[in-house]
Parts: C-alpha cells; sequence; structure tokens
C-alpha cells in the first residue's frame, strides 16, 4: 500500500514541475520582450532639422548639427544628447564663435525641459573624456529656448548664446572649458549649479539676469570680457575658485556692481583679494560687492525641488 502511494505521487510532481517550469520561461520571455520594445537604438543626428521633432531615448550628434530657423527641437525628459568625435567632414565650423567639435547650432528653438527625477544629460560619448571634447549647444539669435533640469558636462563652452533670448534654470554645469558664455543676449541663469569648470559664466555686453546660482571650485567664478549692461547678479554663491571669484577684462573700464552675493567668507579684505580687477591693473573698473551676503542662499537643488 505504501509503496502504491509513492509510485502515484511520482506523476503529481512530474506534472507539477512541468508547470512551473513552464510558468518561469514564460515570464522570463515576457520580461525579455518588454525590455527589448523599451530600450531603442540610439537616434543618429547629423543633417539639418527644418522642421519641427521630439527628441527622446538616446541622441546622437555627429558634426555641426544646425536647427533651422522657425524650426524646433523638444527633448523629453530622461534623455540623454551624446556628442560623437565627427566623423570626417562633419566638423566644418571650428573658428570662433563656433568651436573644434561636434556642436548643435540653434537658429530656431530648442526647449530641454527636463524633471528632477528625469534630467536631461548633454555629454561625450566617453564619459571620462576632458573637458572640451565636444563644442558647444551655440544659440545663434534664437528667441525662447528654455533648459530646465539639464546636466551638461564635457563640452568647450556648454551653452553659447550670441544675440539670443534663453533661459536656463536648474541645471548642473560640471568639467566644462566653460558653462555658460554669452555675448549681446537676453538671458536668464538662475538656480543651476556650476561645479569644476575653468569658467562657470563668461559674458559681455547682453542684459543678463543671473541669481540663486551655485559657482564653486571652478578655475573662474565670473568673468566680465567688456562693457556689461543692464545686468542684474545677485542671491548667488560664488567661492572656492581655484584661480579668481570675479574677473574683469580689459574692456571693462567701469565698476562691476555685484551686491547682494555670498562670497564664502564675511571679511571684505578676504572678499577683495579673490578679484582681478583695478586692483591688479588700473585701467580697469573694480568689484562693487557690497553689502553682501554673511550666510550663504538657499541652494539651488531646495529651490528647484517641485
Amino acid at each position: 500500500m505504501l509503496l502504491s502511494r509513492r509510485a502515484g505521487s511520482f506523476p503529481a510532481r512530474l506534472f507539477a514541475g512541468t508547470v512551473m517550469r513552464r510558468s518561469l520561461l514564460f515570464l522570463l520571455l515576457f520580461f525579455c520582450l518588454a525590455s527589448c520594445h523599451t530600450l531603442a537604438p540610439p537616434r543618429l543626428i547629423s543633417t539639418e532639422i527644418t522642421g519641427n521633432e521630439l527628441w527622446s531615448g538616446r541622441i546622437e550628434i555627429d558634426g555641426d548639427v544646425v536647427i533651422a530657423e522657425n524650426a524646433s527641437v523638444r527633448i523629453a525628459p530622461g534623455s540623454e544628447i551624446v556628442f560623437l568625435p565627427p566623423s570626417a567632414g562633419k566638423d566644418r565650423l571650428t573658428d570662433h564663435p563656433h568651436f573644434v567639435g561636434s556642436e548643435l547650432i540653434v537658429r530656431g528653438r530648442l526647449l530641454a525641459e527636463g524633471t528632477a527625477a528625469a534630467p536631461i544629460t548633454f555629454r561625450a560619448l566617453d564619459p571620462a573624456a576632458p573637458a572640451g571634447s565636444w563644442g558647444a549647444i551655440n544659440l545663434v539669435q534664437s528667441a525662447g529656448s528654455r533648459f530646465s533640469h539639464c546636466r551638461f558636462t564635457q563640452a568647450d563652452s556648454a551653452l553659447h548664446s550670441q544675440e539670443a533670448d534663453v533661459e536656463v534654470v536648474c541645471s548642473t554645469f560640471s568639467r566644462n572649458l566653460v558653462g555658460v558664455r554669452f555675448h549681446s543676449s537676453r538671458i536668464k541663469v538662475s538656480n543651476n549649479t556650476f561645479r569644476g569648470n575653468g569658467t562657470a559664466i563668461r559674458f559681455h555686453f547682453g542684459a543678463p539676469v543671473i541669481e540663486g546660482n551655485l559657482l564653486m571650485e571652478n578655475d573662474k567664478g565670473l568673468f566680465v570680457t567688456s562693457f556689461p549692461r543692464d545686468y542684474r547678479i545677485s542671491g548667488n554663491a560664488i567661492l572656492a575658485s581655484r584661480e579668481f571669484q570675479v574677473v574683469l577684462g580689459e574692456e571693462v573700464p567701469d565698476d562691476l556692481l555685484l551686491p547682494g552675493n555670498y562670497w564664502g567668507s564675511v571679511d571684505p579684505m578676504e572678499i577683495r583679494s579673490h578679484f582681478f580687477d583695478g586692483q591688479e591693473t588700473d585701467y580697469l573698473g573694480l568689484v562693487d560687492f557690497e553689502p553682501f551676503l554673511s550666510t550663504p542662499p538657499p541652494a539651488p537643488e531646495t529651490l528647484c525641488k517641485p
């Protein structure tokens, strides 16, 4: 009788094991198909954009790609824009105001609006490549471009605005030769973090609003090369620069007004020692930094929380 019960249980165990193996195989196949469906291959872009496009996922830029006047590109949250070493003949524009390496030249409009949970990244192909491994996002008389919750790294000049109207908020710039660079532009740069760049922000002319940013551990924090006009630069923390917190170029004969910023110290003499201005060369103006903040302003990541 015992032998009969044991013999009868074997087919049941065999059946149960077969069902379980088939179920596991089905689940494995399901997850494989789901992941293969969601992981789209990178999209390579090497020609001019003349219409309206939505970019999502991984986008690879080969050479100098122009977003034409009246065209627009919107980039979805969580996307990654990867600048390749340009193929032969693709890096056509290398002289100033352009740069060596792949770049986006925006004559229309570019909207890169990520989220805190899904930022948009602009980087070189090799994550370990140094600053200057790709050119720039070059905004040329572009109206209405906007960047929020973006990460920029390894560029020559990550954002370069020429006679453009642009807003940059809640983004990070690291390991670039220059983070934001502009001339003759109406530009708002607010609540961003610039860390570990050659120069955080460099400009001449223009009407910038620069507020609520953290500029820390860059070679130069703020570099004003010539004739600033109609600017507002306040509420920033500019500190721990490796060379100077503020540098005035040879075409800045007037004083630069920078009240209401935090400099990492409450000692006016200590603060002033980190400026390259009329103290160093008598034909330059002076940085007028008083009254200054005695405590750090809120960190950008705090201000940018949803």
